[in-house]
């Protein structure tokens, strides 16, 4: 589909939703250039500044107090609200035409920047809490599934422009009941698919580890003889696999792995696994007995993207404790908070919030959905905090976003403005003025 069609179907989409919502999504977009002033500014990693931030090109080119912006440059006043960066949710399945490819224990081979749907309504929702960017992943129907893409929150903008290339590039694997099918009633005349024990899990992971490492050997082989002297006349390249070849990048260092886990024991084999094959884990998702395991997590510079206080809402969850996001960030592990996806998406800031609660101070939790998850998605560069040089992805809020009271009323993606909420109230308004009137 060209771009003057693509463009088309999103104006469309969008004019559905101001007639059937009676809420505008204006796309007030700034051309990358901005000056916020009068702002409490959380810059995440140089403390809270009061001031201004100048935003030219997408970028944080200044911030300071009195600045003065070239002429042509939204201004926007903060009147004292709070600015900080924008919030980054490391483990979504939003914004996507499908989750699990479940029909198959072992799919790595589909890849979820195939189906990105930029249609998604899930994006403006996350946008109204101040999320900017996510990582969304293949589902954990499988032992080992797709590869995961991580989004821009650009809402109207075709899918190609809302790809994070500069993110580390992950592949999902999950372990425990989802894997194991453990709550899904089988069918007359349907076969149990393997696994459907945790042994099993852990064996199915193994074994496709070794076909990998097998097949990178016979490349390797053939690529060894077709570069000498004399190669033989009847030299062949071997058969390429798809499945083995997203696994054989997981064990060139070319892929991070991103394993859905809630058990101790269960972090423990798949450490060991990572151990054995060489290959690197970028995080446990949910990881609700990371608290039990942390010397070797610690050890192994592995990271957890876990919810905040949703425990025991089934079996392998039973031991997850509220203080578990707090205790190992004291530990030390790099800890950041998630959504999962729905509703939570746009409440991250009270997540965070809970977190304090739990034992840690206004700042650090703030981190865990920020700069934390920034350096998990290996954007830190780029994103995660206030400082100069760094894209403009921001959210202001109306108090201290750690606040039972406080809700967000902007985010900004590279100094363009997706979300205003002063904005929608006004056009709300006058539809339903318009509306009275006929």
């Amino acid at each position: 589909m060209n771009a003057r069609k693509t463009n088309s179907r999103k104006i469309i989409f969008i004019t559905m939703i101001i007639i059937f919502l009676g809420a505008a999504v204006p796309l007030l977009q700034a051309g990358g250039n901005l000056l916020i002033k009068n702002a409490h500014i959380l810059t995440i990693t140089k403390g809270e500044l009061k001031g201004d931030v100048l935003i030219q090109n997408g970028l944080i080119k200044q911030i300071g107090e009195n600045l003065t912006a070239p002429s042509g440059t939204r201004v926007i006043e903060a009147n004292g609200r709070y600015l900080i960066p924008g919030i980054i949710d490391t483990h979504t399945h939003i914004a996507l035409s499908g989750t699990n490819e479940g029909t198959d224990a072992i799919t790595p081979e589909v890849n979820m920047a195939d189906v990105i749907n930029p249609d998604d309504t899930s994006i403006f929702t996350a946008l109204t809490g101040g999320v900017t960017m996510v990582h969304t992943m293949h589902g954990s129907a499988n032992p080992i599934g797709g590869r995961n893409v991580v989004l821009k929150l650009k809402w109207g903008k075709p899918s190609e422009e809302l790809i994070v290339k500069e993110a580390y590039p992950t592949l999902k694997f999950a372990l425990g009941e989802n894997v194991k099918q453990s709550n899904r009633p089988l069918l007359p005349g349907r076969p149990q698919r393997y696994p459907a024990t945790r042994m099993g899990a852990n064996a199915i992971i193994r074994r496709e580890l070794l076909r990998a490492r097998e097949y990178m050997a016979q490349w390797e082989r053939y690529q060894k003889l077709s570069r000498a002297k004399n190669p033989p006349a009847n030299l062949l390249p071997p058969r390429k696999d798809l499945r083995l070849e997203v696994l054989a990048d997981l064990l060139r260092g070319k892929l991070l792995a991103r394993c859905h886990a809630y058990v101790a024991t269960e972090m423990i084999e798949f450490l060991n696994l990572a151990k054995e094959f060489n290959f690197k884990i970028g995080a446990f998702e949910h990881a609700w007995e990371a608290y039990k395991i942390t010397d070797e997590l610690l050890a192994a510079g592995v990271g957890i993207s876990v919810f905040i206080d949703s425990w025991a809402y089934k079996m392998e969850a039973a031991e997850g404790i509220a203080y578990n996001a707090a205790y190992c960030t004291r530990r030390g592990l790099l800890v950041s908070i998630n959504s999962d996806s729905g509703e939570r998406i746009r409440r991250l800031f009270n997540e965070a919030g809970k977190a304090v609660k739990y034992g840690l101070t206004p700042d650090e939790a703030l981190k865990l959905i920020t700069i934390n998850a920034a350096r998990q998605l290996g954007v830190d560069k780029y994103v995660g905090s206030i400082e100069v040089g760094k894209q403009a992805d921001l959210a202001l809020f109306s108090e201290h976003p750690m606040s039972a009271y406080t809700r967000c009323d902007m985010t900004i993606i590279e100094g363009e403005v997706y979300f205003d909420r002063d904005e929608i109230i006004k056009e709300r308004e006058a539809a339903a003025v318009k509306k009275g009137g006929n």
